[in-house]
């Protein structure tokens, strides 16, 4: 058990890149964000992957900061009018987010798969 878990690729290079987390060969996803129903490589079931709204938290705690202290740093330095900021930053904002939504997602998968996750089960 101990060798299988050895022997698994990275999840973070095989989620980042969107590849199955036990084979790293085939691909996660089928579309944007859709989660294949199964690794064409190495045949592994994608039941398991329910990634809810972790990966989208991070992202706008990661982006909002990024992004606001551009935008806080510009104002204090330069004080462009409020329609500069907006035709700069909100753009900048969906841009970021949309770029890092894909490569979280595999990466929650993939942690998913190699630290067996599932559902909490209340024991009677």
């Amino acid at each position: 058990m101990a060798d299988e878990h050895h022997s698994l690729p990275s999840p973070y290079s095989t989620g980042l890149a969107g590849r199955c987390p036990r084979c790293g060969e085939g691909k996660l996803f089928d579309g944007f964000l859709k989660v294949r129903p199964r690794c064409a490589a190495c045949g592994l079931d994608f039941a398991f992957a329910d990634s809810a709204d972790g990966p989208a938290v991070f992202i706008m705690l990661i982006a909002g900061f990024a992004v606001l202290g551009a935008a806080l740093y510009v104002e204090i330095a330069y004080e462009p009018p409020i329609w500069l900021h907006m035709v700069i930053w909100l753009p900048l904002a969906v841009i970021v987010c949309l770029a890092l939504l894909r490569p979280m997602k595999g990466l929650a998968v993939a942690l998913q798969y190699v630290n067996k996750a599932e559902q909490g089960r209340l024991e009677k």
